[in-house]
């Protein structure tokens, strides 16, 4: 490799590497937020639960009974809540899978189960963090591995074109 084709390969490398190795950082703040949010609809699901039991009523007939209603005020106050459950279960699902995932594999997790909303909102106010922890170096030794590889990769390909360009230059002129 060249002096500059070298350069710009590291130059990659580290690149490629400062940004995978915020992968964890990423991940972290998503579950704080996760967290966040489960114990603002725990809240919720645990009133609704109580009130529903002091009725002699469990969640399912309770949800019905807003469902069955003329009310148009009474049905949309139930779907509110169907969906505040729902909610609440599939981020719950979300955080066990992220907590029994290794820590190197939480941010695959992340990508296959993220929730829209509290990725976006964590994206917003993400902040990057030097990665010195386990999977933040690993995750840094992956990026710099990527960004060497797909630089060379792309040295390799153009100097393949140029000399393919070449030869029929060459072939043309003679």
């Amino acid at each position: 490799m060249r002096p500059i084709a070298r350069f710009i390969a590291l130059g990659a490398a580290l690149f490629g590497g400062i940004v995978a190795s915020q992968a964890p950082e990423l991940t972290q703040q998503y579950r704080q937020r996760i967290g966040g949010a489960l114990d603002e609809l725990r809240v919720l699901v645990e009133a609704f639960d109580q009130q529903a039991g002091s009725n002699a009523l469990d969640r399912e007939k309770a949800l019905g009974i807003y469902a069955a209603s003329a009310e148009p005020f009474l049905k949309e106050q139930g779907e509110t809540m169907r969906d505040t459950i729902i909610r609440y279960e599939t981020l719950k699902a979300q955080e066990e899978n992220l907590a029994s995932a290794a820590p190197i594999l939480q941010p695959f997790v992340l990508v296959r189960d993220a929730d829209g909303a509290v990725l976006g909102n964590a994206w917003r106010d993400f902040i990057p963090a030097v990665p010195i922890s386990l999977p933040g170096l690993t995750w840094a030794g992956i990026g710099f591995a990527a960004g060497w590889v797909l630089t060379g990769l792309a040295a390799f390909l153009s100097r393949g074109a140029y000399r393919l360009g070449a030869g029929r230059r060459y072939r043309l002129l003679h």
